[in-house]
């Protein structure tokens, strides 16, 4: 074939393919060495025991968690970082205008609030300011032709 190199294979591929074993080598170094340690995403007891709460009380039908669930109520995400403790259990105890109060014992407060905290530590959640409507909601875009 004319214009074609002879070579089997190109060397800008070979470079490729080093340069993927190298980051393979090294990152299977990096966990295997413990500098990624996965038990820190490992949710405690307290914080499953808040997760069976978060599902039993069906909380995802109106506050979303990393983006997703329903749109009624506030992302809770990251809510305990711009919440107190003292406000947060108090929204859950007795509810607001919109959201019901839910008779929970301090101890099952404590396990959500577990929960939340988990939660926070592994993720985002950010909604942009123009999507909030003035009663609290979420503004959801339709387009239309």
């Amino acid at each position: 074939m004319k214009g074609r190199s002879e070579a089997p294979f190109p060397r800008w591929r070979s470079g490729v393919l080093v340069l993927l074993v190298l980051a393979f080598v090294a990152n299977t170094v990096a966990i295997y060495a413990g500098l990624f340690d996965g038990r820190r995403s490992v949710p405690d007891q307290a914080a499953m025991r808040g997760r069976g709460l978060w599902q039993a009380h069906n909380c995802q039908a109106c506050h979303q968690l990393f983006g997703l669930g329903g749109y009624m109520g506030p992302d809770l995400t990251n809510i305990v970082r711009v919440r107190d403790d003292a406000r947060l259990r108090t929204f859950i105890r007795y509810g607001t205008g919109r959201m019901p109060a839910h008779a929970l014992p301090d101890s099952a407060i404590t396990d959500l609030m577990a929960y939340l905290r988990w939660v926070d530590r592994h993720g985002t959640s950010q909604v942009p300011a123009e999507a909030v409507h003035w009663t609290g909601t979420y503004v959801i875009p339709i387009d239309r032709p």
